[in-house]
């Protein structure tokens, strides 16, 4: 039921509405998992057009002020790019509706209060419209990514403290000091200013609205749960996105699962998108970059997963949660679990700062391995393990017709030379290269206690370009590099290692090793950036 729910909805979205003179043509993103029950899920972006006079911005509780210094402060660095939106919106005819709750009285005398006062109630209110809505049927079986149950206040202590007494002072609830909306978002006449689901719905539908985007805070709180909230919207049959770059959630980064507070959106976003409604940027309507707040500095890791033989596509995720929320923004991309030679949102690269391969024995459409030499001419940095060596190398075939591979990969990106394998069985003993004990990507990585899991790969020789770090040998078989570094002929850097059977994401100093190696590719990369 809830497969046959997810797709009844999508091909709702994606109905196009062509040839309307104010159409807004939207890139929805949204998540399909890779296979029922599996737990992982394609991000997958299309284009969609709406009819704008169909259309409603709901603007959710962007406040004056906040009892959160921090979220006070957030909403004022946002507003001015949300006021463009709402501007170029409103000029192509979509219905602006503004909902500041609880500061109606603030609005008595204003027009577009009025307006929404005197809208005639619908005669068919959905059941509990008027009501929050904390949960929809098909949330039931998921899990929530967030502890928010402390409020999710993000402040130091004591700049906290001073703000309590600053709103005191402005004679101001500090709890609740809210009284009407930010000053930087411009109410036209022709808007609406409500925060009664009753009331919102009956405008919705005397404007034959069937399309609406919330845009606002707190994503986590109000923007999911307000009786004119994304839950509410989606469960009477609005047609409906969230904006993801215009709005915020109330997370603190000392509750689970202890990341970063932007990572901790990006999070609430990713469940949206898997279990309520598809997501669009400000680019739509603005077209500048999608907004991002000054303190986001994440650099942005791409992870690909597509090889059948070491379960990464269950272990690197898993990693990535676990060591990597605090410093960056990770979108994940599976391969096709009934097409081998498909990875589903590879695009996402594009927007990547660096790259995290495991790959094995894929061809890809043209489209896709595009995407994936632009990538690395980009010069950007990429990390690699295990079988990303024979990533795009088929054993003595050819790609079928319309697939491409690139048996160069491992020579001339990875800087290595993989023929091969010893047979399973033999734990690899690890050992530093010679004057590679103090290499950054070592710090903190006990390598006498650093074993490999799966079988030793034969790499040697290495290309002129690459330097090892790890060693690894096993009994009377030649010692062959593990791990190394390499920069490649365009200047990009290459972390490369021929660990990464599920073994070793047990191993502590695996982890730190893998840690490291994505922090140092971005940091040296950042070094070199003219």
């Amino acid at each position: 039921m809830r497969q046959f729910l997810c797709l009844l909805a999508l091909s709702w979205f994606f109905c196009p509405f062509a040839g309307y003179a104010g159409d807004l043509l939207l890139h929805p993103r949204y998540r399909v998992e890779t296979s029922p029950g599996s737990g992982r899920f394609h991000t997958l972006t299309r284009e969609a057009k709406w009819e704008a006079k169909k259309t409603a911005i709901i603007v959710c509780d962007m406040w004056d002020l906040h009892h959160c210094l921090n979220a006070t402060r957030r909403v004022r660095e946002m507003a001015p790019v949300m006021n463009k939106v709402l501007e170029a919106a409103r000029a192509k005819g979509v219905t602006i509706i503004h909902a500041p709750s609880s500061c109606m009285e603030s609005y008595a005398n204003h027009p577009a209060r009025k307006r929404a006062i005197a809208t005639p109630r619908a005669k068919k209110l959905p059941k509990d419209i008027g009501s929050w809505c904390r949960r929809i049927p098909v949330e039931e079986r998921a899990f929530y990514p967030i502890d928010q149950t402390d409020g999710g206040e993000d402040d130091d202590p004591q700049a906290h403290a001073q703000w309590v007494e600053k709103l005191r002072k402005l004679g101001r609830n500090p709890k609740a000091p809210w009284k009407a909306q930010i000053d930087l978002l411009a109410i036209r006449d022709q808007d609406y200013i409500s925060d009664d689901g009753e009331e919102i719905w009956s405008i919705l539908e005397q404007r034959g609205i069937d399309n609406v985007i919330l845009v606002g805070v707190h994503t986590n709180m109000c923007v999911l749960g307000r009786p004119f909230g994304l839950r509410q919207m989606v469960k009477n049959g609005k047609n409906t996105v969230l904006m993801r770059d215009m709005t915020d959630t109330m997370y603190n980064p000392k509750r689970a699962p202890y990341v970063s507070h932007f990572t901790g959106t990006d999070l609430i976003v990713e469940y949206i998108e898997k279990y309520i409604c598809p997501t669009i940027t400000s680019t739509d309507f603005v077209g500048d970059k999608e907004f991002r707040f000054a303190d986001d500095q994440r650099p942005h890791l791409v992870i690909v997963m597509a090889e059948g033989e070491y379960g990464t596509e269950e272990t690197l995720p898993l990693f990535a949660r676990q060591n990597l929320g605090k410093e960056f923004r990770v979108s994940f991309v599976f391969a096709n679990d009934k097409d081998r030679n498909d990875i589903p949102g590879i695009d996402v690269l594009n927007e990547a700062d660096v790259a995290l391969f495991s790959i094995r024995r894929r061809v890809l459409p043209k489209k896709q391995m595009e995407t994936i030499r632009q990538f690395i001419a980009a010069g950007k940095p990429l990390v690699a393990i295990r079988t990303t060596s024979h990533a795009f190398a088929l054993r003595n075939q050819k790609p079928p017709a319309g697939y491409f591979d690139w048996p160069e990969f491992d020579h001339d990106v990875i800087g290595g030379n993989y023929h091969n394998h010893h047979r399973e069985g033999p734990k690899v003993k690890i050992s530093a290269a010679p004057k590679a004990d103090k290499h950054p990507i070592l710090s903190g990585v006990d390598v006498d206690h650093l074993t490999g899991h799966g079988s030793l790969y034969r790499t040697s020789p290495l290309s002129k370009t690459a330097t090892p770090l790890l060693i690894g040998s096993i009994p009377n078989q030649k010692p062959e590099p593990i791990a190394w570094i390499n920069r490649r002929q365009d200047g990009g850097l290459v972390f490369y290692t021929s660990l990464g059977h599920r073994g070793d994401f047990e191993d502590a100093n695996f982890v730190r090793l893998l840690t490291n190696a994505i922090r140092w590719s971005v940091r040296a990369a950042s070094r070199q950036t003219p």
